[in-house]
């Protein structure tokens, strides 16, 4: 049978978890299908047809899919789901949102955080904030997985040629309804999405020189920003910066950590980022066990001086 990738989208354009998701249902085994539920998202539709390995897009249209709201959406991937074994939602905010839902209505046990696919039954997923790799087998008919997307690399955006079949769109259950948002602007890349990140923690000691130290080399760097639970907590960044096992899960090119100890919690945040970069006074601090390249110096010195050599 055929894995089915929940597709995250703006209606307009894919979101990059939606590749590293498709990576790992290639991994299942078996064709990969994957459902584009919204409204107005011919264009996302059209796009999923273009990853390489997509077998075939199912598009859903309708006002009440919009906002990929848990109820709906839940429906609409119920309405096809017994045609699949396996079905693979990102692990982001929208995708843990609804996955839980779906597993539930099909009586199957969900399996959460997946980070490789061993066989199409068996799945590695990080437990204990990341200090242990559990081995996870389903026997369940049909697999509801969360994909940690860090634990996969992006499916190639162009080279597929799927065709685009057109779903009925479930009818809106009136359970939910979407009253607004507020999203932050940044002209800097999306954190999850961010190839550099520098991230800052409590030792900058206040929101100015959080903002004073790292702004600088972020801009020479083309980075997004990111802080540590402590430094969000003192209110020196915004909570949507926070990296870590309660904030966001990031695999950059670079990571840059300024002034972060490295506590369990969000070591479990970033530690899959290709080559990690440490700058703290305490030599003995945990970031410098997972660091690629450690400097034991003053923050306040080290990094106006990185900055202005870039």
């Amino acid at each position: 049978m055929a894995a089915l990738v929940i597709a995250e989208h703006d209606n307009a354009a894919l979101k990059g978890a939606t590749f590293n998701t498709v990576t790992a249902a290639l991994a299942c085994g078996g064709e990969v299908h994957v459902l584009v539920a919204g409204a107005g998202a011919a264009a996302a539709a059209a796009a999923a047809a273009q990853i390489a390995g997509v077998a075939k897009v199912l598009h859903a249209d309708a006002p009440g899919l919009n906002h990929a709201l848990a109820e709906t959406t839940a429906a609409q991937v119920l309405a096809v789901a017994r045609n699949y074994s396996h079905i693979l939602f990102p692990a982001t905010a929208s995708g843990k949102n609804i996955a839980p839902r779906v597993a539930a209505l099909l009586d199957v046990a969900q399996i959460s955080d997946a980070t490789k696919v061993i066989s199409a039954d068996t799945f590695e997923r990080p437990i204990y904030a990341g200090n242990a790799i559990a081995t996870v087998q389903s026997s369940d008919a049909i697999k509801v997985i969360t994909v940690r997307t860090t634990g996969f690399d992006a499916a190639a955006a162009s080279g597929g040629s799927a065709m685009v079949e057109t779903l009925a769109a479930v009818a809106d259950s009136g359970g939910s309804s979407f009253q607004g948002s507020e999203i932050a602007k940044s002209d800097r890349p999306e954190l999850t999405a961010a190839k550099v990140i520098v991230s800052g923690g409590r030792a900058l000691g206040s929101n100015e020189k959080f903002d004073a130290l790292l702004t600088p080399l972020a801009d020479k760097l083309g980075a997004a920003l990111g802080a540590s639970r402590a430094a969000v907590d003192a209110g020196y960044a915004p909570n949507d910066w926070q990296v870590g096992q309660t904030g966001k899960i990031v695999a950059p090119q670079l990571y840059i950590a300024v002034g972060i100890s490295g506590a369990i919690q969000h070591l479990a945040g970033m530690k899959d980022s290709k080559v990690i970069v440490a700058i703290n006074k305490d030599g003995e601090a945990p970031i410098f066990s997972v660091a690629d390249y450690g400097l034991e110096a003053d923050l306040f010195n080290a990094v106006p001086e990185l900055t202005e050599k870039l």
